[in-house]
């Protein structure tokens, strides 16, 4: 176990609940499942970006997705942002480093402690606020950077 505390972006969560993302909806089913052995967080901003992205999509009715997004709040430790993650995310949007909201999930991330976030739409490899940018999707599966992450032995 890597013991690395990270957290999930919205797309993964979607992916793992939207059966017609095909690999991507197998490998972030069991980024979730993993996770949630491990010091990971959830950000408030990417659980209320999972309601609106999978009702809007129609991957499922709200009713289904209000209980989703609650069982995803009381399984992880939540992170809100803060004004200070909000002056971050303005400083960095504003020198266009990140887009606003990329910036937010990060700068609250990092104000609660995580080192390392999952995603697939920020440049892979790369570090904001001192949180590393790691796509979990793989060429044939999870990417080794991942399983190293979320390896529980």
């Amino acid at each position: 176990m890597s013991g690395e505390t990270f957290t999930l972006d919205t797309d993964v969560l979607v992916y793992s609940v939207d059966r017609t993302a095909g690999i991507r909806h197998l490998i972030a089913k069991d980024v979730v499942l993993r996770a949630a052995l491990l010091p990971c967080w959830l950000t408030l901003q990417s659980a209320s970006e999972f309601y609106v992205v999978v009702t809007r999509k129609s991957v499922m009715l709200p009713s289904e997705a209000r209980s989703i997004t609650g069982a995803m709040i009381d399984l992880f430790r939540t992170a809100a942002p803060s004004a200070g993650a909000v002056h971050k995310a303005l400083a960095h949007a504003a020198s266009r480093r990140a887009s606003y909201w990329d910036a937010l999930l990060i700068a609250t991330a990092a104000e609660a402690g995580c080192t390392a976030i999952l995603t697939e739409d920020l440049a892979d490899a790369t570090t904001l606020e001192g949180v590393r940018v790691i796509n979990p999707f793989g060429e044939r599966g999870l990417s080794p950077e991942a399983e190293a992450l979320l390896s529980i032995n």
